[in-house]
């Protein structure tokens, strides 16, 4: 085994001012208290809250602070996520920072929070990085996790842990909670799953190994998170199954070509039914949509969905 430690940082996060300077101090806190950690998570959106009118430049001063930050540590950060903005449009962005300061990648949200999340452009690449002599990483943010195909390809891709900064404050946090240890289980790897606090989320933030169990799971309050994993656990899993029966990967490995709803011309006419995606509405402002007086039977058929765009 070669020790790796991971720290998840569970913090109060305000909408209305920057939370850097308390990012920096809680980091100085963590380092001081666990020397031993090797990589940092903070929640997504940590930086400046959840409001789009903060989006920043990327590069810009933001990471350039947190690249020093890394550097003066000499730890590995992902920093949560800033809504950036890019050529007109904004995207909900990550960066890893290795322990020199340098930027290994940055991974773009590719499932913003529709229809809440309004304005967002969804990233297109998923993302993988090397920590080297230790393993594969993958990161993927908040309602990415509510797809399993966003998980799956990072592990088929080799990625054995699932770094997963989210800002929920919703009353869906049980049941992400569910969902974060499913997916630490079929895809038989280490999560973290690092929530905030206030406008950042309900907090709760969960650590899951390749078989599914809670290694940690926070409270709702302010929390510093030092997890020591041993990759060989995954390696061990994939190779022999969880708790020595299921073996997921390889099976679907071995059934892989036979997805049809996959292919790129599939028709899917019941997801067609299921009509637009949009905010639930009390039932007398459905007319504002146009759908149809007293609409609570019939959905739009597709060729009506299609016309209503």
């Amino acid at each position: 085994m070669k020790p790796f430690a991971i720290a998840g940082i569970q913090m109060r996060v305000s909408a209305v001012a920057s939370n850097v300077e308390m990012m920096k101090l809680k980091l100085d806190i963590a380092m001081n208290l666990y020397p031993w950690v090797d990589m940092v998570i903070f929640s997504e959106l940590c930086g400046f809250g959840p409001l789009l009118q903060y989006a920043q430049d990327i590069p810009g001063t933001f990471e350039a602070e947190m690249q020093a930050l890394a550097k003066k540590h000499r730890v590995w950060l992902l920093p949560g996520s800033v809504f950036e903005k890019k050529e007109g449009k904004i995207y909900n962005t990550a960066s890893v920072i290795d322990p020199n300061g340098e930027i290994v990648t940055r991974y773009r949200k590719m499932f913003p929070f529709y229809p809440y999340e309004v304005g967002v452009t969804p990233g297109d690449e998923f993302c993988v990085f090397d920590v080297p002599e230790v393993g594969k990483f993958g990161v993927t943010i908040c309602y990415d996790m509510w797809f399993p195909e966003t998980i799956r390809t990072l592990a088929v891709m080799g990625a054995e842990v699932i770094l997963h900064p989210t800002m929920t404050g919703t009353i869906d946090r049980d049941i992400e909670l569910s969902i974060a240890r499913a997916m630490a289980t079929v895809n038989q790897c280490f999560l973290f799953d690092v929530n905030g606090l206030e406008t950042g989320g309900s907090g709760r933030s969960v650590v899951c190994g390749p078989d599914g169990r809670v290694l940690h799971e926070a409270g709702s309050t302010e929390e510093i998170m030092p997890i020591e994993i041993d990759i060989e656990r995954v390696r061990r899993s994939r190779e022999l199954g969880v708790l020595r029966l299921g073996q997921p990967l390889k099976s679907f490995r071995d059934h892989i070509g036979d997805f049809k709803i996959y292919e790129k011309d599939a028709e899917h006419p019941y997801l067609d039914s299921l009509g637009p995606l949009i905010k639930p509405s009390r039932l007398d402002k459905l007319s504002q949509l146009k759908i149809q007086e007293e609409s609570i039977v019939l959905p739009l058929s597709p060729q009506e969905f299609k016309g209503k765009k």
